[in-house]
């Protein structure tokens, strides 16, 4: 009972908001002007100070094993490549392609996996999964940047050349707002690296002490990118477009929070258990859980739209993942408890 009810408040939030937003458009109060808007602010400017403070959050990755971090990335780059192949096979609408690639690889990490991992192990579980973000979340969405960009037409319904599609995506990747904010994050903690420390610990320079006013203005951002991004969400979500859908939405949602965190988690603990290549702990399990367990990004939606994919897929995969990977994550906690990996 306790297992399930750390999966349930850390998803029925996100479920709520969501609602509230479907309610709130459906009763006139949020206009579709709005929510267009809504979109545009949480994807340039909110998420990316959300993920700039979580990165200047660290500590030190000198605490971390960094075996934990490879394995999770190399993990994320081959369901990157299985999506290819899936969307190669089963996916017709060029516009959907990237939308299904992007749900087989990027999970709600940024947002709801780390308070996910502090419930599942505490404070010893959200070092390594802090320092797991500041590696994820570029690679989600530098691979989320590609998966978005390699169906896409010109204006005029040509195909976009090889050439200018590589050009395209490595000028997406630049220019991608939460790219830039993770980035900044990793300036500012190598920056401090180098600033002296007071003997009570405290550094001489840093955002939070020399510049609150800076620091809090980041910081009151950095609250409002979720809310924002799950109530427009709700805004945003179709019921008829779910049934015209329901193929490709089956397709995501299955592939999300049913075969990815069986096939991650099962790896972690056979690697740890069978061979000497890796060795994970109770710290680690807990993230493993958040990067793999979670359901597809709030911010794949939000990316979708504005890179003129299948924006109304992108946000029905988050409600259906997020309302089904109640259940899973239930299930997830409870196998690697019994395993005694919790």
């Amino acid at each position: 009972m306790e297992s399930l009810i750390f999966a349930f408040n850390a998803i029925m939030p996100i479920i709520l908001l969501i609602v509230l937003g479907y309610i709130l458009t459906k009763a006139g109060f949020l206009t579709d002007e709005f929510l267009k808007l809504g979109n545009k602010f949480v994807f340039n400017v909110a998420l990316p100070a959300l993920l700039f403070i979580n990165v200047y959050s660290i500590e030190s990755f000198s605490d971390i094993d960094l075996s934990f971090v490879v394995y999770s990335l190399i993990v994320v780059s081959l369901f990157f490549l299985a999506g290819l192949l899936l969307v190669k096979l089963t996916i017709h609408d060029s516009k959907q392609k990237g939308v299904i690639l992007q749900c087989c690889f990027r999970s709600n990490y940024a947002i709801i996996g780390i308070p996910l991992a502090e419930s599942l192990g505490g404070s010893a579980a959200v070092g390594a999964a802090a320092v797991l973000s500041a590696f994820s979340i570029p690679v989600y969405n530098m691979l989320a940047v590609i998966a978005l960009t390699l169906y896409v037409t010109d204006e005029d319904g040509s195909s976009v050349s090889t050439g200018t599609r590589i050009k395209k995506v490595l000028l997406n990747i630049l220019k991608n707002p939460l790219i830039i904010g993770v980035v900044v994050g990793m300036i500012a903690l190598g920056i401090r690296s180098f600033i002296p420390v007071r003997p009570d610990g405290t550094y001489v320079f840093s955002l939070s002490g020399s510049l609150p006013f800076l620091f809090k203005a980041i910081k009151s951002l950095s609250s409002v990118a979720t809310p924002l991004a799950l109530v427009i969400l709700g805004g945003r979500f179709d019921f008829k477009t779910t049934s015209d859908s329901i193929r490709e939405i089956l397709i995501g949602t299955i592939v999300r929070v049913i075969f990815v965190p069986l096939i991650a988690l099962a790896g972690a603990v056979l690697l740890s258990r069978y061979t000497s290549l890796v060795n994970f702990d109770s710290t680690v399990y807990p993230a493993l859980v958040a990067l793999f367990g979670t359901p597809v990004a709030v911010s794949s939606a939000i990316m979708a739209e504005q890179m003129k994919n299948d924006g109304k897929l992108a946000a029905q995969l988050v409600v259906w993942t997020s309302l089904l990977s109640i259940l899973t994550i239930f299930i997830e906690v409870v196998i690697l408890r019994n395993l005694g990996l919790l």
